[in-house]
């Protein structure tokens, strides 16, 4: 009796068949049977996803989506009822926006101890019970919600919804598979591995309509966000681009690496001036162009290539397209690529261009490397540190172009960059100058996720590769830290996480004085509501009191060197926290 199958067994088989590699759980009430399942795996050695511990929702749903963007695999994440599902909200959230594939499940009591059969437990009669249901919270944040209201359906379901998180557009889905459930006798059936999602195909006229345009275009501009999240596009986007000499613009809402820095194609973060004298305009995965959304631009040809261009789950997306070609990233881009080949094009006009090109990329990236310089060499000695942690040599604070150029030569080429800074993200893209895919990504969605995101991402690397995580003080913050630092240490994922520090929410004082240049606040220099964070907590002794390394940096002198021992210290198994106070 105590080793019947129940949908405990059910739930477990159904991410066995999906191929999962690991369940991300926060734990709760509802989740013996599947407890009491994997130990049976144990027991018999039968192959199965691995179960992680971890003590906040946000991060259990983060690391699966730092998981899943490096390997392309849904994982499954366990919450506990509708408090936990609100809890994870945030980064659930976050994995919708950046089309991140998972099956998330928590449960409800559909008897509350007064329907026959096994006994839920008085909480979920008191404090857990939601009306509508768990899924009716899950819908506006998933791809798709429903419950698994009889035994007899779980496995289906579960492995229907891995199934169709995968497949476009990719994104969370949600099973609520309630108490009583759980815990009722199941008698498998037909199980099995799920298929792979398929590959949709461009069709051959819109290839052909894509081709003609590009092969023409006299003044080509492409703008893409999140190719670079599969090193096949990646790869197909550098060969088109080469192709043709088409600069290639990386906007603000770029998402990961997308195409090299370092090539004289890469044109910077402005798609505006450049589309302004275009005449044919690229989208690539590219959801959210301009901004305000309808202010296109210049008068080109708009030429959107995306799998799924209007994202079902933006409440207002303005493409302003004039085609549209649909299709997996990759595939349509070779298959363009294919017939430019072959019908041809103006090899005089391109090589222009190209040469056009490479002199502009010149001229910018000499404006960078002297901002690096000059970032490098400044001690500028009017900031203030009266509030700071004493420096060790000097009062020089940290200029922020220094930290991404020092990090950038520290880390070398292979590390990988979780960013989650607000106003230093711009400076962080520029000067990491990321040249391949995966080397950085950047957090979607609300604050608080980057720590759970990097950790997945390390969960995935393994211990060959240096992940790490950049994040501004105020995002650190909203982060679960002693949550994260635990299951850094317990699961052996060690980060090197810099923290961005200027002691403030910049972005709201900048928000403060877009809408209010002349109010009380800017005449006064009083910036002390929404804004100030000289009350933080010292990082450094939070990170060391969690277990892992700790170390302070507030002057320009330490820094190298501070870093340098940090990621020594990553290297040999232990997170390190590098707490650097910026001069903005």
């Amino acid at each position: 009796m105590s080793d019947r199958l129940d949908g405990g067994e059910a739930l477990l088989q159904a991410a066995r068949d999906l191929g999962c590699d690991y369940i991300f759980c926060s734990s709760g009430s509802e989740w013996a049977p599947v407890w009491e399942a994997l130990v049976r795996q144990d027991l018999s050695g039968v192959p199965g996803p691995k179960y992680l511990d971890l003590t906040h929702e946000t991060l259990a749903v983060a690391m699966a989506t730092g998981y899943t963007t490096v390997t392309g695999a849904a994982q499954v994440v366990l919450l506990h009822a509708g408090a936990g599902l609100l809890q994870g909200a945030n980064a659930i959230h976050g994995a919708l926006l950046t089309g991140t594939p998972m099956v998330v499940c928590s449960a409800e009591s559909t008897g509350y101890g007064d329907a026959s059969g096994a006994d839920p437990g008085s909480q979920w009669y008191r404090n857990l019970s939601v009306v509508g249901g768990p899924q009716a919270l899950a819908a506006p944040f998933t791809k798709w919600a429903c419950a698994a209201n009889d035994v007899s359906v779980v496995y289906g379901m579960v492995k229907r919804a891995g199934e169709l998180a995968a497949q476009a557009p990719a994104g969370p889905v949600y099973v609520n598979t309630p108490v009583e459930v759980l815990l009722s006798r199941w008698t498998p059936r037909a199980t099995g591995p799920a298929a792979r999602p398929g590959v949709s195909v461009a069709a051959p006229p819109d290839v052909e309509t894509a081709a003609g345009l590009l092969a023409t275009a006299r003044r080509p501009v492409l703008a893409v966000e999140s190719a670079g999240r599969d090193a096949e596009s990646f790869a197909a986007l550098v060969e088109l681009a080469e192709l043709l000499a088409i600069p290639v613009v990386e906007p603000q809402s770029a998402v990961c690496a997308n195409f090299p820095r370092t090539s004289p194609l890469h044109a910077g973060g402005e798609l505006g001036p450049l589309a302004k004298d275009a005449d044919l305009v690229i989208l690539l995965g590219c959801r959210s162009p301009w901004y305000p959304p309808s202010a296109k631009a210049g008068t080109a040809t708009m030429l959107a290539i995306d799998e799924v261009p209007h994202r079902p789950h933006m409440a207002y997306q303005v493409l302003t397209a004039d085609h549209y070609v649909t299709g997996a990233t990759a595939a349509t881009l070779r298959a363009i690529t294919g017939v430019v080949r072959a019908k041809g094009f103006d090899s005089g006009a391109v090589e222009d261009r190209r040469a056009a090109l490479a002199q502009r990329f010149a001229a910018a990236d000499a404006r960078r490397v002297a901002d690096e310089a000059q970032a490098l060499s400044a001690t500028p000695a009017s900031t203030s540190a009266a509030t700071l942690p004493a420096p060790s040599s000097s009062s020089d604070l940290v200029d922020p172009i220094a930290l991404a150029t020092t990090l950038r030569e520290l880390i070398g080429d292979d590390a990988v960059v979780i960013d989650e800074t607000i106003t230093h993200s711009r400076v962080l893209a520029r000067h990491l100058m990321a040249a391949t895919p995966g080397r950085y990504g950047y957090v979607q969605g609300g604050l608080g996720q980057g720590l759970g995101v990097a950790l997945g991402a390390k969960l995935a690397h393994g211990d060959g590769k240096l992940v790490v995580f950049t994040v501004g003080d105020g995002s650190w913050l909203y982060n679960p830290v002693p949550q994260g630092l635990m299951a850094s240490a317990q699961y052996g994922l060690p980060l090197l996480v810099v923290i961005f520090n200027n002691k403030k929410y910049l972005s709201m004082k900048f928000n403060h004085t877009r809408e209010y240049p002349e109010g009380a606040a800017a005449r006064t220099g009083n910036f002390s509501y929404g804004v100030d964070l000289s009350a933080q907590p010292d990082a450094a002794a939070v990170a060391t009191a969690a277990g892992a390394a700790g170390f302070t940096v507030s002057a320009a002198s330490e820094l190298a060197s501070q870093l340098s021992k940090a990621i020594e210290t990553v290297r040999g198994g232990q997170t390190a926290v590098v707490n650097v106070f910026l001069t903005r």
